[in-house]
């Protein structure tokens, strides 16, 4: 598999360098030379296939000889080693397609768990690597969980402060072991720009053998593009013809994936990309002019982020495909809205959490007549507990997979948004 650096054509890496570099030069995103294709035939067969089966059969298209498929259906296996997506109907022309049902309860486990699965596989023996990320809620637990005791590899997990639910740190700041996680004073973005510094860092990323587990990464990225041919294959052939998936966007690299799969050839009709009030996008969409405000705090903290990342991913998709901007529905709900959306669907005997709420607002409010819609459940509504019990007044009772972290000790460090201190940690801890 060829990928290309979005800001540097000319540097073109193997998907084992990209896995490993996580960015190019200058920060770039790495994008697949060749997009394969798979034909109205071909998907009539792979929609029939188990979930594993047709997530290898998928990812094989894109890494092509460089794994083999035996090997890609091992790692598939293991990286997917829990509850599959549900498809929980809200009413006759919508249904919610969850993707909360893996170990730290959001549709990040997908992403995480698989690239972890790369990595390893793909690390010498007395290799050391340090994992940096940036987390808006889910990202950190999906990555601490999927990479915990694994030998050799340190992961490093920078947070906002204040910003991310309770619960949320509870999932991945009680771990230890191998996992380190920094409260940064700042926002998503502040932690973000520090692992963007830490990759121009040239000395730094050999000293420590530098990676990086957000959605820039692209394993994760191949890795969610298999539930929406899940998603598909769960809906009728008639629901089938008009489809229309709502997906909450912060980092957009959700809303990448599910546009990779229209690219190679799942008949989606259209996306709908889902923000709350840090609306970046929406406003570019409207006036083309890409004004990043500062991020605010809202209910719904993952989609927290004002300058998503994968964005140039998606303008890539749309040049090389022909396809037209204006195709792509969008929208941004504030948090006003969003409380009485998720009372909304309270009513229609659905619990839903902040960023699933807004997902199914803008569809219940652009789906036409003929169309389907799903919008995606990305998180289990217990890890906003307090959030959606004030809200309903009703209380939401807790997983197993919460429960038993509730009363463990933090254990994060706390920095300011500052390199040099960052810097400083990750050479000295």
């Amino acid at each position: 598999m060829k990928l290309y650096n979005l800001k540097n054509h000319s540097e073109q890496v193997n998907f084992e360098t990209a896995i490993k570099l996580g960015l190019g030069q200058q920060q770039g995103l790495f994008f697949p030379v060749k997009i394969p294709i798979i034909t109205p035939f071909e998907l009539s067969d792979i929609l029939k296939m188990d979930f594993i089966t047709r997530s290898t059969e998928i990812l094989s298209k894109f890494i092509d000889n460089e794994i083999s498929k035996k090997k890609i259906y091992e790692y598939v296996k293991k990286a997917f080693s829990f509850q599959k997506p549900l498809k929980v109907s809200i009413n006759k022309n919508i249904s919610c397609f969850e993707l909360f049902h893996g170990p730290t309860l959001a549709f990040k486990d997908f992403g995480a768990r698989f690239m972890a699965q790369m990595i390893f596989s793909l690390k010498k023996e007395n290799e050391n690597f340090t994992i940096l990320t940036a987390t808006s809620g889910d990202t950190g637990a999906a990555v601490a969980h999927a990479f915990y005791k694994m030998k050799n590899i340190r992961v490093v997990i920078l947070y906002p402060k204040g910003k991310i639910s309770f619960l949320q740190e509870q999932l991945f700041c009680t771990l230890g072991q191998n996992i380190t996680t920094i409260s940064i004073n700042g926002s998503f973005d502040d932690c973000q720009n520090l692992v963007k510094k830490a990759f121009d860092d040239k000395k730094l990323k050999k000293l420590i053998g530098l990676n990086s587990a957000n959605s820039i990464n692209i394993s994760r990225l191949l890795a969610q593009i298999c539930y929406y041919f899940e998603a598909f294959s769960l809906i009728s052939e008639e629901q089938q013809k008009n489809l229309v998936i709502a997906v909450p966007c912060g980092n957009f690299g959700n809303l990448t994936a599910g546009l990779l799969a229209k690219s190679i050839g799942l008949p989606i009709k259209s996306f709908i990309a889902c923000t709350n009030a840090n609306d970046t996008v929406p406003r570019f969409l409207k006036n083309r002019q890409w004004k990043p405000k500062k991020t605010i705090s809202t209910l719904s903290n993952a989609m927290d982020i004002s300058q998503p990342n994968n964005w140039p991913r998606i303008e890539e998709l749309f040049r090389r495909n022909n396809w037209n901007l204006n195709d792509l529905r969008f929208g941004s709900v504030s948090d006003k809205i969003t409380k009485e959306t998720i009372k909304e669907l309270f009513k229609l005997g659905y619990t839903s959490e902040p960023h699933a709420a807004i997902a199914y607002r803008l569809l219940n409010d652009q789906l036409k007549e003929d169309e389907y819609g799903l919008f995606l459940g990305t998180a289990h509504p217990s890890k906003f507990k307090d959030t959606v019990e004030n809200i309903l007044k009703n209380s939401i009772t807790l997983p197993n997979e919460i429960k038993c972290r509730i009363d463990l000790p933090l254990l994060s460090h706390n920095i300011n948004p500052d390199f040099n201190q960052l810097k400083e940690f990750l050479l000295n801890k």
